[in-house]
């Protein structure tokens, strides 16, 4: 198996309702991840971006669901993916998730 790059571990962040209060309550933080990435990957890639103290790391898989398009309803599945959970230090956050 191929080794990932600390870039490729973080794919995007997750900007819901339920992950901005997870950031003003616990101070918790949802990102896509890599299929193939770990949470000691995960924690790093997180440290080492936006400089942060990691404390704990969640990884959740999630099923792709089905859809349907088109006249004819074609059915089709919606690609599985991680989503990490990451929780830091009271006194640290990160500035993507902050709603103006």
């Amino acid at each position: 198996m191929a080794t990932t790059m600390k870039f490729d571990i973080l794919i995007r962040p997750v900007i819901t309702e339920k992950s901005l209060k997870l950031v003003d309550e616990k101070n918790q933080y949802t990102f896509v991840v890599s299929s193939f990435s770990n949470k000691t990957d995960v924690k790093k890639a997180i440290e080492k971006k936006f400089k942060v103290n990691v404390l704990k790391v969640r990884i959740v898989s999630v099923e792709g669901g089905r859809v349907l398009w088109g006249k004819r309803r074609i059915s089709g599945r919606k690609k599985d993916y991680k989503k990490a959970i990451v929780t830091l230090k009271s006194s640290d956050s990160i500035d993507l998730f902050k709603v103006k």
